[in-house]
């Protein structure tokens, strides 16, 4: 089973506290996902935060307009600091992304790993080649940027 690791670093001018209300509410992950994708959440987390045992449903049309159900767990919690989702039901024989928030000066690095393996051994790789890699960085290019939109360009 192939899998891949993704990372995205960004830094961001607000406090740890603003950014972990942000990014810990499942309510505004739709904020940070490209409109062509038609995320929608469809699990009734309202405005709870994440917390370790959080189960959240997703509708999601990442390729030819397909819809897909999504399931992700959130496994792990560490408030101010990180969370981990886990994939349930999804696309990916593997998905495990962690958010990861450090205070700098100046503001907060964000951090997202994503270890993933997509289905179907070989042809999985041959897609991950061809159009997932190039996907993935094409979401978190527009999640780098809708960040900026919403707190501002970091000043190094």
């Amino acid at each position: 089973m192939p899998f891949y690791q993704f990372t995205r670093i960004q830094q961001i001018p607000a406090s740890l506290e603003t950014v972990w209300d942000f990014v810990s509410s499942p309510a505004n992950l739709k904020k940070i996902t490209p409109d062509y994708m038609d995320f929608h959440v469809t699990s009734n987390t309202g405005q709870a935060k994440m917390y370790p045992g959080m189960i959240i449903t997703y509708t999601v049309k990442p390729m030819l307009g397909i819809p897909i159900q999504w399931m992700t767990e959130i496994t792990h919690v560490r408030d101010l600091e990180y969370f981990v989702d886990e994939q349930r039901i999804g696309p990916y024989k593997l998905w495990h992304h962690q958010h990861k928030l450090e205070e700098i000066n100046g503001g907060v690095e964000m951090t997202d790993i994503v270890t993933y393996s997509p289905p179907l051994g070989f042809l999985g790789a041959i897609a991950n080649a061809l159009f997932i890699q190039k996907q993935l960085k094409e979401i978190f290019d527009f999640r780098e940027k809708a960040i900026i939109d919403l707190f501002g360009t970091w000043k190094s």
